[in-house]
């Protein structure tokens, strides 16, 4: 299933895509794609309810509506450092021996198409185009890759906006330069793992301003998505709706030779082989 929240920003509601012109409206079941819907087997009960109000022709158009994220504010936003092997090398880094862990405020999440804002006082904002790992049921000391399978509601894209001065020059705390408001894009759907063959083995690209700057494949990660999740939940409790960004392939703007940031007016454009694709205009501070 694809799975998606259209509206205003507030006021989103849930439905799940069909094709690129129809879907169906679950609002009147579903209140929305949260803690409460993935931790009580909303997908099982989902599944059945798209499929008999399609047979029965209640399916609408789409009609030009906002696109929200397709999860509601999660619990927490997990991410994942230099887990391109790629990417890992044009930063001038040695791989990881262990996913680096790092958080992004919840209130950074927004639509695939929203306005990406900078910072007051920013001068290097970057862009990372990312797969994204939504939780589907409270995950603690998961003992095997094929349980966090199973702990997994789906994957999405998602652009981990950065700011490089911020996150390497201020104390050297990432967290720090990853969690401005609108820094965390998502969407347009997220993608149940039954809908994709390989997650291993997706493209991934991102232009900014009609210029290609990142183009990779989820087949150099370091770490796959399902060892991330068991991972993390040796060290915290994993809650249904919890999203991981799980990194970026190479192209950002710190790795080029002279590094290029954001600027207002710039266009991202950015997108995941199967998942959907993204458009985000830079504005000016607040």
């Amino acid at each position: 299933m694809y799975l998606m929240r259209l509206g205003p920003v507030g006021s989103e509601k849930p439905v799940v895509r069909l094709d690129e012109q129809h879907y169906v409206d679950v609002s009147d079941t579903v209140p929305d794609f949260d803690e409460t819907f993935f931790g009580g087997d909303g997908l099982a009960r989902l599944g059945p309810l798209v499929a008999e109000r399609t047979a029965a022709g209640s399916v609408q158009s789409f009609a030009g509506e906002r696109v929200g994220a397709p999860i509601a504010r999660p619990h927490q936003i997990l991410c994942i450092g230099l887990n391109y092997a790629d990417h890992a090398a044009e930063t001038g880094m040695d791989l990881p021996t262990e996913p680096i862990l790092f958080t992004k405020s919840p209130n950074t999440l927004v639509g695939p198409h929203d306005d990406v804002r900078l910072p007051r006082g920013s001068t290097k904002v970057d862009w990372e185009v990312e797969l994204g790992v939504v939780i589907g049921r409270r995950a603690s000391y998961l003992e095997t890759e094929a349980e966090a399978r199973e702990a997994v509601a789906g994957f999405v894209v998602v652009n981990d906006v950065s700011e490089r001065a911020f996150q390497t020059e201020r104390g050297g705390q990432w967290s720090k330069g990853k969690s401005a408001e609108t820094f965390n894009p998502a969407g347009p759907w997220l993608v149940t793992p039954d809908e994709i063959d390989d997650v291993l083995d997706l493209d991934m690209w991102l232009d900014v301003s009609g210029v290609r700057r990142q183009t990779g494949s989820t087949k150099t990660m370091v770490f796959d998505p399902y060892f991330i999740v068991r991972y993390l939940s040796q060290f915290m409790v994993l809650e249904p709706g919890d999203l991981i960004n799980t990194g970026t392939p190479p192209g950002v703007g710190m790795g080029l030779r002279p590094p290029v940031w954001l600027q207002a007016g710039d266009v991202m454009e950015l997108g995941i082989e199967g998942l959907g694709t993204q458009r985000q205009v830079v504005v000016a501070p607040r």
